[in-house]
């Protein structure tokens, strides 16, 4: 299996609630983020969230999807939102957010493996192809919030 670690910075003047009703409702994000193909829910979780699955499908400029399973395994409201990989991905994805200033930073971090065959026997030569497609698809996401709040981005 190939590893990963990307971490992704939005800043966006907008209401710190505003981005983390955006993100945390994540069945919508197809309406607002260019990559996102479809989200379903698999399974509900407790009354934060915690425990709920859902699967994404992503696609963006390179000529692959990918299809993963993430389970909610931490909601710390207006704060922090963590979820475990699986499926073509295996891994963390972890949500950090923060206002000052009228200034919502969301700060990303996706430590995954892939392990689809072809991925991983490719990944010597395609590693920078597959960071590229990651911030692609990241840059995406910011620019389809900001429009969705009608927010400025300040960064991406």
């Amino acid at each position: 299996m190939a590893d990963y670690r990307f971490v992704t910075v939005w800043q966006l003047r907008a209401p710190l609630g505003d981005v983390w009703q955006a993100i945390v409702a994540s069945e919508k994000w197809p309406l607002w983020w260019k990559g996102v193909v479809r989200v379903e829910e698999l399974a509900g979780g407790d009354e934060a969230g915690v425990g709920s699955r859902r699967r994404y499908v992503w696609r963006s400029k390179l000529p692959y999807t990918l299809a993963f399973d993430m389970e909610t395994t931490v909601v710390e409201p207006m704060s922090r939102l963590e979820g475990r990989a699986s499926g073509e991905l295996e891994g963390t994805g972890d949500w950090e957010f923060s206002e000052a200033d009228g200034v919502t930073t969301a700060r990303y971090t996706w430590q995954v493996r892939t392990t689809q065959r072809w991925m991983n026997l490719l990944a010597p030569l395609l590693r920078p192809a597959f960071a590229w497609n990651h911030d692609y698809v990241m840059k995406s996401g910011a620019e389809g919030l900001a429009r969705l709040l009608n927010a400025e981005l300040i960064a991406k």
